[in-house]
């Protein structure tokens, strides 16, 4: 799949002046409702599986970044669009802030594994620097899109053998764990898995030696998060890790190892 095939330059609106959170969906729907696609869907069920998505926690994820997406009966093709909001509008984002730029998916409703992906690309598109600040400027619809497209990546599923890396990332942070796996979410969601931990005094502590110094290391999170990621990305992974926990080698509580992939193949079932 590749992103200018589902990136729908009719659903695109440049310079919208929204009130809050309520006109703002009320502006996807109607934005969503001028693509071919979606002819046989009324806005009654697109804003329905919007506001649905919404009370499990808003899409508006900070950094002036908003992402309305929900899955269709009815919907046989993906469609994605943008609004783009110079002034701010309020979306309840994470980080309670004013969303600029929103980012709409409608997807068909048997296609999670291929939603998922496809969110994760609008995010890493939208999480490269400089690009919010260039999207929003763009005057028209058609700057719009060509500013997005500019900075996506072409390709949302690659079946070549591209140089991988392995990370490990180890989180005794709980603040910081949902962070840190939208960071990863945003490589490859396909290649990603979260294992439950013990810290070491768990353990340590049951020795009569070391009783007395792990009494309640039993109770502390701990989680292991695992992700193949093309070799390019690494870095700027590790990057977007830190930009979360601070310098890696200044902090405790997170711990990042990484290593070549000599092999990968196949992925992991995203069904959710």
């Amino acid at each position: 799949m590749k992103l200018v095939e589902v990136v729908r330059e009719e659903c695109i609106v440049a310079g919208a002046q929204l009130s809050d959170k309520s006109a703002a969906l009320d502006a996807v729907v109607q934005a969503a409702r001028k693509c071919g696609v979606l002819k046989d869907v009324s806005e009654r069920d697109i804003l329905g599986g919007l506001e649905k998505r919404e009370t499990l926690g808003s899409t508006g994820f900070g950094n002036g970044i908003a992402i309305p997406h929900c899955r269709l009966k009815g919907v046989c093709e993906f469609v994605v669009g943008i609004i783009t909001v110079p002034a701010g509008v309020e979306f309840e984002a994470l980080d309670g802030e004013k969303v600029n730029i929103i980012v709409f998916i409608l997807a068909p409703q048997a296609e999670s594994n291929a939603h998922i992906r496809l969110l994760s690309a609008v995010s890493q598109t939208l999480l490269t620097p400089g690009a919010v600040k260039e999207i929003v400027a763009g005057a028209t619809s058609r700057a719009v899109y060509e500013s997005f497209l500019r900075h996506s990546r072409a390709e949302i599923e690659t079946n070549g053998r591209a140089a991988r890396s392995l990370l490990h990332v180890f989180v005794q942070r709980e603040g910081t764990f949902l962070d840190i796996l939208q960071v990863l979410t945003a490589t490859d969601p396909s290649s990603l898995v979260v294992l439950d931990a013990q810290n070491a005094g768990t353990y340590l502590g049951k020795i009569p030696l070391f009783a007395d110094l792990w009494r309640d290391e039993s109770s502390r999170f701990s989680k292991v998060i695992m992700a193949v990621v093309e070799k390019g990305l690494a870095n700027e992974t590790v990057r977007r890790i830190e930009s979360i926990t601070g310098r890696l080698d200044e902090h405790s509580g997170t711990l990042v190892t990484m290593q070549d992939v000599y092999y990968a193949a196949g992925s992991l079932d995203m069904q959710v």
